[in-house]
């Protein structure tokens, strides 16, 4: 439909009438500055009544029609589109992912890819559900980097995720400084508040950064992050070797103490996960515990119109000015 934004400027379209009612004529210059008695020879023939008062009105309506366009302009003429109904929460949720060397490791499960992959399937689900909720991504590994701020635009996020390389990052672990990183990010956002949620999944212990995880995940609570951590690595088992079965436990760099310790302070929860189907679980078990909210709100896309009017009151003032320059 079309609309004004601004309809109160059509009150300005008796300025002129006004002015020329209320306000004194201006004081007209009979005489010039410089007196050259031998230029009206030069001088064209003088128009007739007629054409004086041809060019006056034509003058006159130019300059009305100008005025009304500029009124119209002002008024900021919009074509507004159908209604769209966004959901959203105000959840702000990150999620810090370990991209160390040992996220190269296959042990979740016969058959499965490596446990680099096998997050990138079940988190990018995860990401695709979480309707209405702002959401980052940090990678960390001997740095912490923000890949993608909070937004709602979840199909980018799942993208950069799928895009992600083991290693880019660094080979070593730095939990306290993923955990800072998501403390700065929010503490800048002029929507940050106390639904902020932070996921950090890792497969090994701190062993890199600035930051311990413990004065982290203080400041974490601190500032309302709730904190749910995921240890990822597969279960000990039994294999065959030289001298016989021996029992090897693919996650032992996995500092689950800390993990504890982290979703204690900031009010989340530690969540292990062994193969994909249990990695698969605490993220649906995130979802009960962090569920979506079904609101929502309208937005109609707007298209202004203003430089229509404005453009055609501008191109008739400059062939008024035109007429007035070759007759004058």
């Amino acid at each position: 439909m079309f609309d004004f934004a601004w309809p109160w400027m059509f009150t300005s379209l008796i300025l002129p009438w006004l002015f020329r009612r209320f306000l004194p004529p201006a004081t007209a210059i009979n005489q010039g500055i410089l007196f050259a008695p031998f230029i009206s020879a030069y001088q064209e023939k003088p128009a007739t009544a007629l054409n004086r008062f041809q060019l006056h009105s034509l003058r006159n309506w130019g300059v009305f029609v100008c005025w009304i366009l500029l009124v119209i302009a002002a008024a900021r003429p919009q074509w507004l589109g159908k209604e769209t109904e966004l959901p959203e929460t105000g959840r702000n949720l990150i999620l810090a992912v370990d991209v160390s060397g040992s996220m190269e490791i296959a042990d979740m499960g016969d058959g499965q890819p490596n446990r680099m992959e096998v997050v990138k399937q079940v988190a990018g689900d995860f990401i695709q559900r979480r309707e209405g909720d702002r959401i980052g991504l940090i990678l960390f590994g001997s740095e912490a980097y923000l890949q993608t701020p909070l937004t709602f635009d979840h199909t980018t996020v799942a993208n950069l995720l799928q895009d992600t390389v083991i290693g880019i990052a660094g080979r070593e672990t730095a939990i306290g400084d993923a955990i800072g990183m998501a403390i700065k990010h929010l503490k800048h956002l002029q929507h940050a508040s106390e639904d902020a949620v932070l996921v950090l999944l890792t497969d090994g212990a701190n062993n890199a950064g600035h930051v311990q995880p413990r004065k982290a995940a203080e400041l974490a609570a601190q500032q309302g992050l709730r904190i749910y951590t995921i240890g990822v690595g597969g279960a000990p088992r039994e294999i065959q070797s030289f001298f016989g079965m021996r029992m090897i436990n693919p996650a032992s760099d996995l500092d689950e103490a800390t993990l504890r310790m982290i979703a204690d302070l900031t009010g989340g929860r530690y969540f292990r996960a062994t193969d994909r189907d249990t990695l698969q679980e605490i993220y649906n078990q995130l979802d009960k515990l962090e569920p979506t909210l079904k609101n929502s709100r309208v937005v109609r896309p707007t298209t202004e119109l203003f430089i229509w009017p404005l453009g055609l009151g501008l191109m008739i003032s400059f062939l008024l000015a035109l007429r007035w320059w070759r007759t004058d």
